[in-house]
């Protein structure tokens, strides 16, 4: 996007006599300007919409209706209403409090939620939409992830209460212990895939529902199950709130928050509710590759051209979306149906049940992948022999020129070049 934002400015400026190179340092910093724009309202927007989903969802499970006033019959504004509430409430701090610690935690949480959105790709390719694309993308998101944990930290050890502490106190060990399995399910379609590119994952699930990683194996389909239940735990949802149990520790780690401050910590919440649900549609189902592969069918692929790569990759963007939204709904649905567990039962789910089995599934996978690599489906269908590489793509992908290449096709599982990635990086200007 840098290159293209500085030779539209080029084209530009040249009726006046002046001209900015493709690599200008102005190009570069649009370009992050509009994506770090464009994941804040995602997040921001997203927050709006999941509050008022959650309100619903809950009332019907509760045999009740929900925000019925506040924008019509389905209280669509009600939320907002909300909001503007929390923008006019006072800021409060008690009595010896560490004020700068105070008042930096909960924008600490909302950084690390909305970073993990840095390398999320939310449509694949040889032009994938994303904001930063890193070899290394599945290690970034959880490990930034781990990251907000740091803002409830300092929310409860700065606010002088000895419930905020201890809330603070759980959550962290709470998000330390659940990172483990967290992360050995993530390696289970990284060993698949052969690459932590996220791109390259998600463009290894194209075709059928049949070619999804959930499918894959059968430790893949239980990898995922356990990958949801670690997920849930590590953004703090119900029935692994503990940092947070109203019911025992008043309202944990912000406990002492109002207004606006409060209302980041849960923009940070959902946030990562989202962040979690995005990475399991790239790693599990599908990425931006629906059931039916509707897009090829109908051409709408950049070998045929600018604008048909462009509709495919909106078309992308709602599935990953989509996907994203309906975990969301999963962890609401899950919320308002399970009890809150005691902190023994979470700690014990971890390490007795999730990091034992996501180690067994690990090693199902890796006997698998050695003695049927070309099976899919359970093994019972055969993987496609050819499948659509970034890493080669991208080598062939022209740097000066608008008309984009053809990609290049190679078999699945093909060991790939990180040199010709940096080099078309470089040239594309991402």
């Amino acid at each position: 996007m840098a290159s293209a934002i500085n030779k539209l400015l080029d084209w530009m400026l040249s009726g006046l006599g002046l001209s900015v190179s493709a690599d200008s340092a102005v190009g570069y910093i649009v370009a992050a300007l509009i994506h770090i724009t464009l994941i804040i309202n995602l997040v921001a927007v997203g927050a709006l919409v999941f509050i008022w989903l959650e309100r619903k969802i809950s009332g019907r499970i509760q045999d009740r209706l929900g925000p019925t006033r506040v924008g019509g019959k389905f209280g669509w504004l009600q939320t907002l209403a909300d909001g503007l509430k929390l923008i006019t409430k006072e800021d409060l701090m008690p009595d010896g409090a560490d004020g700068f610690l105070f008042k930096i935690a909960p924008y600490v949480s909302f950084a690390a939620s909305i970073a993990a959105f840095i390398a999320i790709p939310f449509a694949g390719g040889p032009y994938p939409w994303i904001a930063q694309h890193l070899n290394t993308g599945v290690f970034f998101v959880v490990a930034v992830l781990g990251l907000e944990v740091f803002g409830v930290i300092l929310a409860g050890y700065s606010s002088a209460s000895k419930w905020s502490l201890f809330g603070a106190m759980r959550e962290a060990a709470q998000v330390v212990s659940y990172e483990v399995p967290l992360g050995m399910c993530a390696v289970v379609p990284v060993l698949i895939a052969g690459s932590m590119d996220m791109v390259v994952i998600g463009n290894q699930q194209a075709g059928l529902f049949t070619n999804w990683f959930i499918f894959h194996d059968p430790a893949t389909f239980i990898t995922f199950w356990v990958y949801l239940t670690c997920a849930t735990a590590s953004v703090n949802r119900a029935p692994f709130d503990l940092a947070e149990a109203e019911s025992e520790l008043v309202a944990g780690f912000h406990t002492e928050y109002s207004g606006l401050r409060w209302s980041f910590f849960f923009m940070a919440e959902y946030g990562s509710m989202l962040s979690v649900s995005i990475l399991a549609s790239v790693l599990f189902l599908g990425a931006w590759n629906g059931p039916i592969p509707v897009a090829s069918m109908l051409g709408l692929t950049a070998a045929n051209g600018d604008v048909p790569g462009y509709i495919g990759n909106l078309l992308g963007l709602l599935n990953v979306l989509f996907k994203g939204v309906v975990g969301v709904s999963v962890m609401i649905w899950i919320r308002w149906t399970l009890p809150r567990l005691r902190i023994d039962q979470v700690m014990a789910t971890c390490l007795k049940y999730c990091t034992p089995i996501a180690a067994v599934m690990f090693l199902g996978a890796v006997v698998w992948q050695y003695n049927l690599p070309g099976r899919t489906f359970f093994g019972l269908l055969a993987a496609p022999q050819e499948t659509f590489a970034v890493d080669e793509g991208w080598a062939a992908l022209p740097t000066t020129t608008a008309e984009p290449a053809k990609p290049a096709m190679v078999e699945r599982g093909a060991a790939t070049s990180l040199a010709p990635r940096l080099a078309a990086n470089q040239g594309r200007g991402n």
